[in-house]
């Protein structure tokens, strides 16, 4: 039984990790599989009869069937071949055809309809590589040419509680931040945030972090100058004439504060319990899919190419045709950022990111997750007894079907709201416009802080009429 596997097209599944299963912890009892549930399915052979192997090799629509075409129960309606269902039914890897008579076929290919087709999936999951950020020797991701940023760490610099008051701080001039943030819309434009809504994170981060100010910068100018860098990706000269100090104080500074605001707004990005997701969600979901958990989607950020050859290839995204950083967002149906994984190269897929940035341990039985059909994750959810809601999607040129076509557009009008959220995430520049080499150790706590600043906004779904 060891070389037994699942006949069906594009399905892995063998005796082999099924055994291996048996030995795996139970998400939901936390004890072997072999204790409690079993494994997580069987492998099924066809019934001897003629007729019936037939209509098995028919559905399974291979070119040349195997001598044993065994199916796993990730195929049948019921798990395992029944009366009422004896043949695989569901994930068949393959669109069935619609039947329709001549004078239709005749009347669509002379019409001028434009069909949709699915975007090329950038799967690399043969790879399984997850791109380091952290500029190590191994990687070499430091690049001498540019010399736009030079970070520092938090060690290097002098920190500890404040001793003096925010107002006398600074006696020689103004503070910067008084001046500039005279109404919302300029506030909006420097940092991505109300006027409110940054005076409160200021007196958070100066309330929570244990910073002594060791420039001769006021404290909220240091915060002022961070958030521009994040919202306008500003050079670092730029930022030194605005704020009137060396370029090598404004890279510590940036560098310090970003490891400020990632360690003390991490609750700004919280994964709601199911009950809260209920009573937020909005009627657009409650109408068509009110069981929905969460919607997930990816997103790529430029990156400049790095020397290294290795490294090189792991950034390569096929989709943008350039190297770029990609990673995870995961949104409440009202909205908020939930989740947003680490930088991973541009050349890893959905399915590989999904599966190893940590999101699937915040899933829990009975949730639900809506997603692009470029998210092969079935399987990953399955064992979790998490349901994947996908749009239908066409394959070999075949259209789709009035039935999918219905189908696909109630999940096509709600999900675009995840990519209203990563939109307003890229109204940072630093997410938007490309990324240095040198910038890279410190992109995954970027992305961390511009989630949060994104969910310090207004609803996404409060402009949207609820019908």
């Amino acid at each position: 039984m060891s070389s037994v596997i699942c006949s069906v097209r594009g399905c892995h599944n063998n005796w082999i990790k099924r055994r291996e299963q048996l030995h795996q912890l139970c998400f939901e009892h936390d004890v072997k599989r072999l204790e409690c549930c079993g494994a997580l399915y069987n492998l099924h052979p066809p019934l001897k009869e003629e007729e019936h192997l037939r209509q098995w090799l028919k559905v399974l629509n291979l070119k040349r069937p195997p001598k044993r075409s065994y199916v796993c129960s990730y195929h049948f309606m019921d798990g395992r071949p029944t009366d009422e269902h004896p043949y695989p039914e569901k994930l068949l890897g393959y669109d069935v055809p619609v039947k329709k008579s001549r004078r239709v076929l005749k009347r669509l290919s002379e019409s001028d309809v434009s069909m949709t087709t699915s975007d090329a999936v950038d799967n690399c999951e043969g790879d399984h590589i997850h791109m380091t950020l952290n500029c190590d020797a191994e990687t070499q991701w430091e690049d001498p040419s540019v010399s736009d940023h030079n970070y520092s760490t938090k060690s290097q610099l002098n920190l500890k509680p404040p001793t003096s008051d925010m107002g006398t701080q600074c006696t020689e001039s103004v503070p910067l931040y008084i001046t500039l943030l005279k109404k919302n819309n300029l506030c909006q434009l420097y940092t991505g945030l109300t006027l409110d809504a940054f005076h409160s994170v200021a007196e958070h981060l100066t309330r929570s972090s244990s910073y002594t100010n060791s420039f001769q910068l006021h404290t909220w100018d240091q915060i002022l100058m961070t958030l521009m860098k994040l919202r306008l990706n500003l050079l670092q000269g730029d930022l030194a004439e605005r704020f009137g100090v060396s370029q090598s104080i404004v890279s510590k500074v940036v560098s310090c504060w970003i490891d400020i605001m990632e360690e003390n707004m991490r609750d700004y990005i919280p994964w709601l319990p199911r009950e809260t997701i209920q009573a937020t969600m909005p009627q657009c979901f409650r109408e068509q899919f009110p069981n929905t958990t969460c919607v997930i989607d990816c997103s790529e950020t430029p990156l400049q190419k790095p020397r290294n050859l290795d490294s090189r290839g792991e950034s390569y995204s096929h989709y943008y045709g350039q190297n770029t950083i990609k990673y995870l967002v995961s949104i409440a149906p009202c909205g908020l950022i939930m989740f947003i994984s680490p930088a991973y190269g541009g050349r890893c897929s959905d399915k590989f990111i999904t599966a190893n940035s940590g999101f699937l341990e915040y899933l829990r039985p009975g949730d639900e997750v809506m997603a692009d059909r470029g998210f092969t994750i079935t399987d990953l959810l399955y064992e979790r007894k998490v349901k994947l809601v996908i749009p239908a999607f066409t394959k070999r040129g075949m259209q789709l079907s009035e039935e999918d076509t219905t189908n696909t557009r109630p999940i096509a009008n709600v999900r675009v709201h995840v990519e209203r959220v990563i939109c307003r995430l890229k109204n940072f520049k630093i997410l938007s416009q490309t990324v240095p080499i040198n910038l890279t150790p410190k992109i995954d706590k970027i992305l961390r802080i511009c989630a949060a600043l994104c969910n310090l906004r207004s609803d996404i779904i409060s402009d949207v009429a609820d019908e």
